[in-house]
């Protein structure tokens, strides 16, 4: 893309709070679960979509927003989608149990296996690259290695479902939020873990009661924000003990059961959520206040992410199966 040439050399300055649609994409008939920039910053204007509608597509969001390819390897919704480091490939998960990893540019399944569950998240290591974590309506978390497609590591908690995984800086721990709410207690809603040992490091981080839909980590600090379903956001600490921080909260935005996703921007100072009215809301990452709200979607908008290159630039979706690329 041309658009982002001039920014691939400089270091990413100030993001500002986009105003204005760039574009609408309304290919999906059903709802989008997931979105994600290409992590390869020259062929960034990639956007991938996982959709309720049983396809991954797969975007130009900066300079057409055409849609360049659908994927049809999946035979139910598909819930989570995710780009490899490399940008060629494809890891894609969802309600028919499978995981397909498939050639960008042949649509090609480079590698395929069916698992005991629905699958709700998928998140490759950020270190090792051949690895890969897989989530969902099960008590297990599993560690897959795509070139022996042999399953590496199992990691066993008494829930029923996995909602999201995060890994923290490295790889050699990651948390996983959960189901595990009951009305006594709501220890193990965010489980921490020792990639290597599959041991627990701590299931005492999260005390409210309510479940976790999604979790994201600062790209500076070490903290991460969790989305609660008590329509806020919480702050911890990334480090042993992961300590919540009782003196921020970020709430306004609405959750009510949607898994709406939250994200830092790239320089760390904006915190940005959907909600399930359709607003974008963003916030000061420091004093937690909220900037400005977007009027962005009828439908319940699940997921807003910004650009890894572009200043500014974000791209939105919601339940009505639409994404808009914004700035």
């Amino acid at each position: 893309s041309e658009l982002i040439k001039p920014y691939l050399g400089s270091k990413y300055k100030l993001t500002e709070v986009p105003k204005s649609l760039i574009f609408y994409m309304s290919k999906h008939s059903g709802p989008v679960n997931e979105i994600q920039w290409c992590p390869v910053w020259e062929q960034s204007h990639m956007l991938l979509s996982a959709s309720m509608d049983k396809t991954v597509k797969v975007w130009d969001a900066v300079d057409t927003g055409c849609c360049l390819r659908t994927y049809s390897c999946h035979s139910c919704a598909v819930r989570a989608a995710r780009w490899s480091s490399c940008g060629r490939r494809i890891l894609s998960g969802g309600f028919d149990s499978t995981v397909h990893l498939t050639d960008v540019e042949t649509g090609k399944q480079v590698f395929s296996s069916k698992t005991e569950f629905r699958i709700s998240v998928l998140k490759f290591h950020p270190a090792e690259s051949n690895i890969f974590l897989c989530g969902g309506f099960s008590p297990e978390v599993k560690a897959w290695d795509i070139r022996t497609s042999k399953v590496l590591r199992v990691y066993k908690a008494a829930v029923q479902q996995t909602l999201d995984i995060l890994f923290l800086p490295e790889g050699r721990e990651f948390l996983t939020s959960t189901d595990a709410v009951s009305r006594d207690s709501a220890d193990r809603t965010i489980i921490a873990w020792d990639f290597q040992s599959a041991a627990k490091i701590s299931n005492q981080i999260f005390h409210e009661r309510y479940t976790c839909p999604s979790l994201t980590l600062h790209p500076k600090e070490s903290v991460f924000v969790a989305q609660t379903n008590g329509n806020y956001m919480a702050l911890f600490s990334a480090q042993r003990p992961y300590r919540i921080n009782k003196k921020k909260r970020y709430e306004g935005h609405k959750v009510e059961g949607f898994a709406v996703g939250c994200e830092f921007s790239p320089d760390g100072t904006l915190l940005v959520t959907g909600s399930s009215d359709g607003k974008v809301f963003f916030y000061n990452y420091h004093t937690s206040r909220i900037i400005r709200t977007l009027s962005a979607h009828k439908e319940a908008c699940v997921n807003a992410i910004f650009h890894p290159v572009l200043p500014s630039l974000l791209a939105t979706c919601d339940w009505a199966g639409e994404i808009k690329i914004w700035q």
